[in-house]
């Protein structure tokens, strides 16, 4: 079973960076310099548990367009088990608990599938982002069919 807790340490924030130096800086070859920037203290960030194990991270911040969902990383050993859907869900219900209207995020090209089961819509054209193709995603609320 995962669970999502809210970084709430430098403990914790410490193991959210690793995390993302695994997946995006070793794994995907993002350069050090790109991957950590000057939202950090300004976002809200998660960690996803396996028993007692981190072995996910997301985070969450306030932009001129809404609220942005960002830095989705999964250690590779714990992929396909719900890890990363865990953190999407998480994530979605801060956002509706804080009554923001526009949810959006910058996926990878290669995670726009999984993504869209969540209910967000590819906007725009492909762009470069840290030398990986992505595209923006805005977050649909599925709406019950009266």
């Amino acid at each position: 079973m995962v669970t999502v807790k809210e970084i709430t340490t430098s403990e914790e924030q410490s193991i959210a960076f690793d995390i993302r130096r695994k997946v995006f800086i070793i794994e995907q070859c993002v350069p050090e310099n790109e991957e950590y920037d000057e939202f950090e203290t300004k976002s809200k960030q998660f960690l996803a548990f396996i028993n007692d194990l981190a072995v996910g991270t997301a985070r969450m911040r306030q932009t001129e367009k809404g609220i942005k969902l960002e830095r989705f990383a999964v250690l590779k050993e714990f992929r396909g088990r719900q890890v990363g859907a865990s953190l999407v869900k998480n994530l979605l219900t801060k956002c509706k608990n804080e009554l923001h209207s526009s949810v959006y995020l910058y996926a990878q090209v290669a995670a726009k599938d999984f993504y869209e089961k969540f209910g967000f819509e590819a906007r725009g054209e492909i762009f470069l982002d840290a030398g990986i193709d992505h595209i923006e995603m805005q977050y649909q609320e599925k709406r019950s069919e009266e």
